[in-house]
């Protein structure tokens, strides 16, 4: 069986998001998979779908600007829409790990999102 490279991985995460439907994500998890963010964390695969699924559901636009990535760490900067907030710039790290994501971290700044929202 052919690993998908990184960055494939890392467009399959984007390309999941962006239709909310991660089913084809699921198998790209490693079983002891963590994500952290400033909305929250997640352990293991089933926590991690939960999260994304509720991102999603809330995700107004989404815009990959530039992907850096190497043999096992991927880095996608993107325009994020949530809640009605102006788009705002984020960066994801996704470590993959023989075809398998191990680690997401996730930086934006929150306070458009936040004040839209209140």
């Amino acid at each position: 069986m052919n690993q998908m490279t990184p960055t494939a991985i890392a467009e399959l995460y984007f390309d999941c998001w962006s239709r909310k439907d991660f089913t084809d994500l699921a198998a790209h998890l490693s079983p002891d998979c963590r994500f952290a963010g400033v909305f929250g964390t997640a352990n293991g695969p089933d926590e991690f779908l939960r999260g994304l699924t509720g991102m999603a559901a809330g995700t107004d636009s989404l815009t990959v600007l530039k992907r850096v990535a190497d043999a096992t760490d991927v880095i996608t900067w993107f325009d994020l829409g949530m809640g009605g907030a102006p788009a705002t710039a984020v960066a994801n790290w996704t470590h993959v790990d023989k075809g398998l994501i191990t680690e997401v971290n996730v930086t934006i700044d929150t306070r458009e999102i936040l004040a839209a929202s209140s």
